[in-house]
């Protein structure tokens, strides 16, 4: 890379940053508040457990409310967008990364460290897949707008796939098994699902691997496809504005 384009790079992530301190206030109790479905969490699956007793596909009330905080800690980490975008994860990492620290200090006693060291390095290859995943659809969506005037409403239904297909409702793998079969095969299962599942250890021998490889192929997938729509949005930009 040329000093040209570091230093383009450079120059658009401050832009990002003096974009967010434009409502710092605004920007600074939003990600604050929006720890608070935590606790919406927790007392629902209290309540649930307490019904049900015992466990609930291998989850107990502890292993649960572990799942959601590593939910709340690998969203902030994998949900981020490249330059302009990025500026801004980084700063909301930074205002969030005290409060989740005090939350998971709280709930310390239902955390349980991966008994392997590999696993360690596997989740965390499968949570940087997962965030260059999120960053490939997020950008094809994005070149969306050479053809449609607006694309939120397109934007709103695939995020909403993301967030109830992705593991942020409810983990995966307490759904019937012919549904968690298909949902492995969907792209949405490997945004933040796949790396919690990984350091859980609740994947693994051949269907650790089988993550894996299909991670890496949706990886590749949203790559070729994020290419292809820039390459033929600029080409239709060039042709109507020609």
């Amino acid at each position: 890379m040329t000093r040209a384009n570091i230093d383009k790079y450079i120059s658009v992530f401050n832009i990002g940053l003096q974009n967010t301190f434009v409502y710092r206030w605004n920007y600074f109790l939003r990600s604050l508040f929006g720890l608070i479905p935590l606790a919406g969490t927790v007392f629902l699956w209290s309540a649930v457990f307490k019904e049900r007793g015992g466990s609930l596909h291998g989850y107990d009330y502890g292993s649960m409310i572990y799942y959601y905080l590593l939910t709340i800690l690998v969203s902030n980490l994998v949900t981020y967008r490249f330059s302009i975008f990025l500026s801004g994860r980084l700063v909301y990492t930074f205002v969030t990364l005290p409060p989740i620290a005090l939350i998971f200090l709280y709930f310390r006693h239902y955390i349980v460290p991966p008994e392997h060291a590999a696993t360690y390095v596997l989740a965390t290859m499968s949570m940087l897949m997962s965030a260059l995943i999120q960053f490939f659809i997020t950008y094809s969506l994005a070149m969306m707008a050479f053809w449609l005037l607006e694309i939120s409403t397109i934007v709103f239904i695939v995020y909403s796939f993301e967030y109830f297909l992705g593991g942020q409702m409810f983990p995966i793998d307490i759904m019937p098994t012919g549904i968690q079969a298909a949902m492995k095969w969907l792209p949405f299962y490997y945004e933040l699902f796949c790396p919690i599942a990984i350091f859980l250890e609740r994947l693994r021998g051949a269907e650790l691997i089988q993550a894996l490889a299909i991670q890496t192929g949706w990886l590749l997938l949203a790559w070729a496809w994020a290419n292809a729509m820039w390459k033929r949005g600029l080409g239709h930009y060039q042709a109507v504005g020609g």
